[in-house]
């Protein structure tokens, strides 16, 4: 069995911990490709796997291997796969609470429904940053089934998440209101945001001002929890993207997006390629980094002021 390289780590803790392993190769199953991994993003995902913390599925053992992004090219195509063929530009989400780990490794096994095609004049780099985080704000709005006309707040405006969900939200027909700092306040503008409030403890405050009854949801990517309640109206809805630590109020209905539940919906990353390719949706790449430098990308992410998402190459 041929072996590979991948981001890897034996133990809990500070970016320290990461370094290359070297691990065995995959082969593709049935209904599967082995894709080449060119390009895998570092997500908070990947930071909060790296601190440790949560349960693990059985089987999935050290090294562990994050990542939940890819964008690459097929190397192999397992048995009953017709759509793919070796050669093809692919990306897709992946989960590394798995056997054999995540996006962060030279080769990964995938699964036929996980992959969408990457555009011709899209580079992989800039491919990897779509998967996940859109796939969270398409299944965040899906959620929220707002009508056109409804009013949005999203927190941490600046982030991919908070990015793509003014974006797509705007697109959606919603009156969006996002957060920036000052120094952002014109970009999260050109996202669509048709107000822009200063980020922090006053947000909820500063939406009322705007919308005295409060909003009709919020997407809260900041992970600002109950502290952003106030800015929702009584009966409305709060989209968190992590586990909302607290309690609701005034009837609103607090959903939770677990995206992982939506890794094999390639289909849906192919409709929001479009998108990107009409120009509703934007790619920010924050920087890439050789694969050896993940430690480095995950200091840098953890420091917060990342504008985009980092990219490890192989």
């Amino acid at each position: 069995m041929t072996d590979m390289r991948a981001v890897g780590f034996t133990e809990f803790g500070d970016p320290s911990v990461l370094g290359i392993v070297t691990v065995p190769r995959p082969s593709p199953g049935p209904g599967q490709v082995l894709v080449k991994v060119a390009a895998a993003t570092v997500n908070p995902t990947d930071l909060g796997f790296r601190h440790g913390g949560r349960a693990l599925p059985p089987g999935v053992e050290p090294p562990y291997i994050p990542g939940m992004d890819l964008a690459g090219v097929i190397d192999e195509v397992g048995p009953e796969v017709a759509a793919w063929q070796a050669g093809d530009r692919v990306m897709a989400a992946v989960s590394p609470f798995v056997p054999g780990g995540g996006a962060q490794a030279e080769y990964r096994a995938v699964a036929e429904d996980q992959l969408a095609k990457v555009p011709d004049d899209w580079s992989l780099t800039e491919a990897a940053t779509l998967p996940m985080n859109g796939m969270t704000v398409r299944t965040a709005l899906d959620m929220l089934a707002l009508p056109a006309g409804s009013t949005l707040a999203v927190t941490g405006s600046a982030g991919v998440v908070g990015q793509y969900a003014i974006q797509l939200a705007a697109h959606l027909g919603l009156e969006v209101t996002g957060d920036a700092a000052p120094a952002d306040a014109a970009l999260i503008g050109s996202f669509g945001a048709a107000h822009v409030v200063e980020r922090g403890p006053g947000m909820a405050a500063a939406v009322r001002a705007l919308y005295p009854d409060g909003v009709d949801a919020v997407i809260d990517a900041a992970l600002l929890g109950p502290s952003v309640l106030p800015a929702v109206r009584d009966g409305g809805q709060l989209l968190a993207v992590r586990p909302f630590q607290g309690e609701t109020e005034r009837d609103i209905t607090v959903h939770l997006v677990l995206v992982g539940q939506h890794l094999h919906e390639g289909g849906r990353i192919a409709e929001l390629a479009d998108l990107v390719t009409k120009g509703t949706l934007t790619l920010r790449v924050a920087g890439a980094l050789a694969a050896d430098q993940a430690a480095e990308a995950h200091r840098r992410l953890e420091a917060g002021g990342v504008r985009g998402r980092l990219v490890l190459t192989f």
